[in-house]
């Protein structure tokens, strides 16, 4: 049984425990081990909680229990809910593209608010993409207020 299978199989017993309908389970491989797992759902806003808690815990709780059933902890896995987390990762990115706009505009630095790990990638990947030589984004600031500064190169 490969880890789609696994992912979508584990992913229903949680569900079905849970006693939350959905419509659809869908996984593609976004990178080499790492999977996206799109849920759709009648009751998308029950899934995925006030300000993306439940999607996250039911992210790490698929996590946790494929990792033990496949015994391997070599791949990743991201839950997204009637592609929640794919909005939001547009608007991140939309945010960032105003603040590069801002930085050319005065050079002066621009400063993201605090996000997760993964959205702070995102930005990072997204900056380092044609057209952004002449910027350098950090990320800065320690645990959840961790951010990214985005600024001239030097």
């Amino acid at each position: 049984m490969d880890i789609e299978d696994v992912l979508k199989e584990t992913l229903e017993e949680i569900l079905k425990k849970l006693g939350t309908s959905y419509t659809k389970i869908l996984i593609s491989e976004d990178e080499k081990d790492s999977y996206v797992v799109n849920i759709k759902s009648d009751e998308p806003s029950l899934l995925i909680g006030y300000h993306g808690e439940n999607i996250q815990a039911l992210q790490h709780l698929l996590k946790v229990l494929v990792w033990k059933k496949c015994e391997t902890e070599k791949f990743n896995i991201l839950v997204d809910i009637d592609d929640y987390r794919k909005r939001q990762e547009e608007n991140v990115i939309a945010l960032s593209q105003r603040k590069v706009d801002a930085v050319r505009k005065t050079g002066r630095k621009q400063i993201l608010p605090p996000m997760s790990p993964y959205f702070r990638r995102k930005i990072h990947l997204y900056c380092m993409g044609a057209g952004f030589d002449d910027i350098e984004t950090t990320s800065e600031g320690e645990g959840d207020r961790r951010h990214i500064v985005i600024k001239l190169k030097s």
